[in-house]
């Protein structure tokens, strides 16, 4: 491989989800031993992505770590050079001491080198990223008004530490909230607020998982960060199939102790789980013993008809554990969620929230509370629903009138994404990888599945969409792939 450096850079193949953590752990150690000099300048990162094959994002975080890191500094103007590091650098070689390091830890973590990199926004003209809402709409000014009111009351002398399974108030507001929004029955006493709906699967892994014992079915292609919450604890992983009418129920493994699902609006197809699965599910649930995850993270926003009750509501087994967030419906810096859970889970889960971090945050939950009671979310989530409905309209649209009926939807009437089956002939893969060169950012579905035959195809998020600009988006994808054929 021809590239700026004289050492080799040996990265994994294209459909790996390590070529991030190669690329920054191999320009680390060259970095430490010496290969690369104080002072000298880098790359630059686009240059670098065409010349090993690899997104210009990928070279982009990998000097992010390396920055954070202090391995790297960056001049503005100038571009990025390689920091003065012989004062930090080991006696020994760093592979050498990685080796005799890394059995202390776990051998999940040992393969978990890197730190997760911040999400980076603004970086594409066309932006069709999975799993991420429209903050810019959000009445910032009424939510100012109400955490200052909290913190007044705060001031008062109102408790400065909450209760670990939330404030009362809030745990109120949400009962009332999804009792209107989603027919799910519950009380305030049967709700554990979270630190979003990611706290609330790492709250459940501690408390359902027995290492190496436990089964995890999960739907594939799925949630990934679910499924690495649960592996970490040590549970086993099995994925199955998802069709038109959601989890495949008959292909559940009778060992499946758990079982995580997104019937409300599948994640990354987005189909709706069919009444007769719905009632399947939970007579295997029942059968099995098997406790249900049920994700319910974007099922606000609903274009037509009316939605189907959710498992939570259909079960008569105390089965069903409900999570839901509200980083879709609101902003995802507010990282509040919640579970609602049976009656034989609330004290385990309450006890495992107050072990990880004691309690949330109390001016986050008050001024939540308040801003549902007042009505504010109800009226914000009216208002996003229409945006998000114009933008799913243009890109259907701007599919119908494109790519001539060989990209076929996937059925959704809800949700803040669409998903795109491709024809066997275009590589979902290799075609988000181009277009992310051309500036058009979109996830192949495959990238989501445990099975990566299992589908071929991209996921469209409305989240980040222009609706002025969709139709141009769509018109470039397209041109790439009939550049491809």
């Amino acid at each position: 491989m021809n590239h700026p450096f004289e050492f080799p850079l040996d990265l994994p193949a294209r459909s790996s989800r390590q070529r991030l953590a190669a690329l920054h752990a191999q320009l680390h150690a060259a970095i430490l031993d010496g290969r690369l000099k104080a002072g000298l300048q880098l790359p630059a990162t686009r240059a670098l992505a065409d010349t090993l094959g690899v997104s210009r994002n990928t070279v982009v975080a990998a000097y992010d770590l390396l920055l954070s890191e202090g391995y790297i500094v960056a001049q503005r103007g100038a571009g990025h050079f390689v920091a003065d590091v012989a004062a930090r650098r080991p006696t020994v070689s760093t592979h050498a001491t990685a080796d005799r390091n890394e059995h202390r830890l776990t051998p999940y973590w040992r393969n978990m080198s890197t730190m997760p990199v911040p999400m980076q926004l603004g970086a594409f003209a066309f932006d069709f990223r999975l799993g991420i809402p429209d903050s810019h709409p959000f009445p910032y000014d009424v939510w100012r008004r109400l955490s200052a009111r909290a913190l007044r009351m705060m001031a008062k002398g109102a408790p400065l530490y909450g209760p670990p399974q939330g404030k009362r108030a809030l745990r109120e507001a949400i009962a009332s909230h999804i009792s209107f929004a989603r027919a799910v029955a519950c009380g305030p006493d049967d709700i554990v607020v979270t630190n979003g709906a990611q706290q609330a699967f790492d709250l459940l892994a501690r408390v359902l998982v027995t290492p190496g014992r436990s089964v995890l079915a999960v739907e594939d292609p799925g949630y990934q960060p679910l499924q690495d919450v649960f592996a970490a604890a040590g549970a086993r992983i099995v994925g199955v199939a998802v069709d038109e009418e959601g989890l495949v129920v008959e292909k559940l493994p009778p060992n499946a102790n758990i079982i995580y699902v997104t019937p409300s609006h599948q994640f990354p197809l987005g189909v709706v789980m069919s009444p007769r699965r719905r009632v399947a599910l939970l007579q295997f649930a029942r059968a099995h013993g098997a406790v249900i995850i049920e994700d319910d993270y974007d099922s606000e926003f609903r274009y037509s008809g009316r939605p189907l009750d959710a498992l939570q509501t259909l079960d008569r087994g105390d089965t069903v554990c409900y999570v839901g967030t509200f980083s879709k419906c609101l902003f995802p810096a507010l990282r509040l969620g919640y579970a609602v859970v049976p009656p034989w889970l609330r004290a385990a889960l309450a006890n495992a929230k107050y072990q990880a971090d004691s309690h949330g945050n109390v001016l986050a939950q008050d001024t939540l509370a308040a801003f549902i009671a007042e009505g504010h979310l109800v009226r914000h989530v009216r208002h996003m629903r229409k945006l998000y409905a114009e933008r799913r309209h243009a890109l259907l649209d701007a599919l119908a009138r494109y790519a001539n009926g060989t990209w076929r939807p996937w059925p959704s009437d809800a949700g803040l994404h669409l998903a795109v089956s491709l024809p066997a002939s275009i590589d979902a893969i290799e075609l988000a990888e181009r277009a992310e060169k051309s500036g058009i950012r979109l996830d192949a579905l495959n990238s989501c599945a445990l099975d990566a035959s299992a589908v071929n195809g991209v996921g469209f998020g409305l989240g980040l969409a222009d609706v002025r600009n969709i139709d141009e988006g769509i018109r470039r994808l397209t041109e790439l792939v009939d550049q491809s054929v």
